[in-house]
């Protein structure tokens, strides 16, 4: 499966992003209210400078203790993340994610970003492939 095709069985809405100078405090109020386990640091909303994730928080935290929280979100963040484009297939995908260690990818277009997966989304991709693939074999098996 492809990307495009990942983001498309998403529920529709906007990437969530905030804007750069933004306190780490502010960002982890924004994943919390969302639920989500990562934002995107644009200053437009489709250039992409960086991503932080409720990961990079809690290690800080973790590191410094509540100070990091007055920071701004550029101290801590992943600047210039790695991303994919819509034509990726989700296995490629799932390698990035597990080699470079991380749960979240934005999707570029010529520089633009037009979406973000989670490693959950490609997960999820990957059992309904599966399901289907069991479904076509058991099909075969039985004769259908």
């Amino acid at each position: 499966m492809r990307v495009m095709q990942i983001l498309r069985s998403k529920p529709e809405g906007d990437v969530v992003t905030i804007q750069p100078g933004s306190k780490v405090s502010e960002a982890a109020q924004l994943l919390s209210e969302k639920r989500i386990g990562a934002v995107i640091v644009s200053h437009d909303g489709g250039t992409v400078i960086g991503i932080l994730s409720e990961r990079d928080i809690v290690r800080e935290l973790g590191r410094r203790g509540a100070g990091c929280l007055d920071d701004p979100i550029e101290a801590i963040m992943t600047a210039n993340p790695v991303g994919c484009s819509k034509e990726e297939d989700s296995d490629e995908v799932f390698q990035k994610m597990t080699d470079g260690r991380f749960r979240h990818l934005p999707v570029l277009e010529d520089g633009k970003m037009i979406g973000l997966i989670s490693i959950g989304d490609v997960v999820k991709c990957r059992l309904s492939e599966l399901a289907m693939e069991k479904t076509a074999l058991e099909g075969m098996i039985m004769g259908h």
